[in-house]
């Protein structure tokens, strides 16, 4: 996993450099002092919350809900698990609590050295042996950035030795005891000593794996193979999990789910204007370019409704959940569909239309699961489709309601007959539609009447949500669709 480096608004920028101190004893002159990564997690949250300042930037709907949690979890020192159905962020949020480290730690530069020992608190044999031994001037430090300090690994898959550690047998034939320290080759934990390890997908981890955490959690040592060996890490420990197999018997030792200080319970978001702050905010710099898109609300507002369809429907498993991804691909179709569009027609810019909508089944496929008690054989094509036409009546039935779109209406009422397609150019829906009545750009807030792309983009909506109304008839042939009264 790739880190990048987060820095807070108030540092200066020259702490965003490594310290001059080269040695301990120039360290030493620096006045630093040691802390334990959940002390310098507590200092530096404590300075921004008083500061004032944006703790957790790019995350929406969690104000009043699970940022509260994070919080006192944080204060209160505690390893976290983020329990919640998939898309609900708790990759990011994990990441982002680097943000409250150091810019940098000094650490002993050795090469025979395994970990980023604390220069005044070292706890490998090693480190306190070159402490002792050696005086402050000949003790070289090196300075490890925040970035480096985080590491994630996914459960499936993960064995003992991978984030534990295992016996060396290279050592052995050394002629190092088994039951020494030196013996160990260590996994991502004890490595990442002074830092923060995030599992994902805890109930995924098999029982010597939970032990082996529930070990370090608990005494904050590493036992491998049986042997003993004290060696007091220094880590904050974070675990994501799914509510249904995190809440199932026996796939979570209980031993280790009482020793997690803080369950923070994540949610997807609860209203429609925070699921589309969340697509603007992904996708926002995608739409400009030789080829740029500008999306009307109303298609915002479908998008994102059409995911809260399928959190509600009785056709899909609802236990899996269905992640803030399936908008995100979904509204990344829809663009690419306008901007096909707008450079075989040269129109710029591209406007998505509900047409565009066609192309769904490619980015929603795999991510919906069925519920194969009620779905009474229906296909996941099947699903979607009744998921996208119950969404569009709900999104033009508020319009409806709010604007009254009765004069728009009107025009459909003469006997008008409309082709759509995502590959028409915009004009022909212009030709077809020589009037555009002043309601028109009131309800939508776009500039209908002036674009023809947009012009079109809100016909073909009209059409839909008339059609959802049983207010006019649609037919399609070859890969066009027809609505004519």
């Amino acid at each position: 996993m790739e880190s990048t480096r987060v820095t807070t608004s108030t540092e200066h920028p020259a702490t965003l450099n490594p310290p001059d101190a080269s040695n301990l004893s120039e360290l030493m002159t620096t006045g630093w002092r040691s802390k334990t990564v959940k002390q310098e997690i507590r200092d530096n949250f404590s300075r921004m919350l008083a500061a004032g300042e944006e703790l957790f930037p790019g995350i929406v709907g969690y104000d009043d809900t699970v940022i509260p949690e994070i919080n006192l979890a944080l204060l209160a020192g505690h390893d976290m698990l983020f329990l919640g159905e998939k898309g609900q962020a708790k990759s990011r949020l994990m990441r982002q609590l680097v943000r409250f480290l150091d810019p940098f730690i000094p650490y002993i530069d050795h090469p025979d050295l395994p970990i980023h020992e604390d220069p005044l608190k070292p706890i490998s044999s090693l480190g306190r042996r070159l402490v002792q031994e050696h005086s402050p001037e000949d003790i070289k430090i090196a300075w490890w950035p925040r970035a480096d300090r985080y590491a994630e690994r996914l459960s499936p898959g993960t064995k003992f030795a991978d984030i534990i550690g295992e016996i060396d047998p290279a050592k052995l034939t050394a002629g190092v005891s088994m039951s020494a320290e030196e013996a160990l080759s260590f996994g991502l934990i004890p490595r990442l000593h002074r830092g923060i390890f995030a599992m994902n997908e805890l109930p995924e981890l098999d029982d010597l794996v939970q032990v082996g955490l529930f070990n370090i959690l608990e005494e904050r040592d590493v036992q491998i193979r049986g042997y003993p060996i004290k060696f007091d890490v220094d880590v904050m420990i974070l675990f994501s999990a799914n509510p249904a197999t995190y809440n199932r018997s026996g796939k979570v030792i209980p031993q280790l789910k009482d020793r997690i200080g803080t369950i923070v319970q994540t949610h997807y978001p609860r209203e429609r204007d925070q699921g589309i702050e969340i697509l603007q905010q992904e996708v926002g710099s995608d739409l400009g370019g030789e080829y740029p898109v500008h999306v009307p609300y109303f298609m915002y507002q479908i998008i994102e409704e059409i995911t809260n369809r399928a959190r509600q429907s009785k056709y899909i498993d609802q236990a899996s959940g269905v992640s803030a991804r399936f908008s995100l691909a979904n509204f990344r179709t829809i663009v690419a569909s306008a901007r096909q569009r707008g450079i075989v027609h040269n129109e710029k810019p591209a406007v998505p239309r509900i047409s565009d909508l066609g192309h769904l089944y490619a980015s929603s496929l795999g991510k919906l699961e069925l519920d194969l008690m009620g779905t009474h054989q229906m296909s996941e094509k099947q699903v979607l489709d009744a998921v996208i036409a119950e969404a569009i009546q709900i999104v033009f039935s508020e319009y409806i309601e709010e604007h009254g779109l009765a004069e728009i209406a009107e025009i459909f009422r003469g006997g008008v007959r409309v082709e759509v397609g995502d590959l028409l150019p915009s004009r022909q829906y212009a030709e077809r539609l020589q009037h555009v009545p002043p309601a028109w750009d009131r309800a939508f807030e776009v500039n209908a009447s002036e674009n023809e792309a947009m012009r079109a983009s809100c016909v073909e909506f009209i059409l839909a949500g008339l059609y959802s109304l049983d207010k006019i008839s649609r037919s399609q042939k070859h890969g066009k669709i027809h609505y004519e009264t």
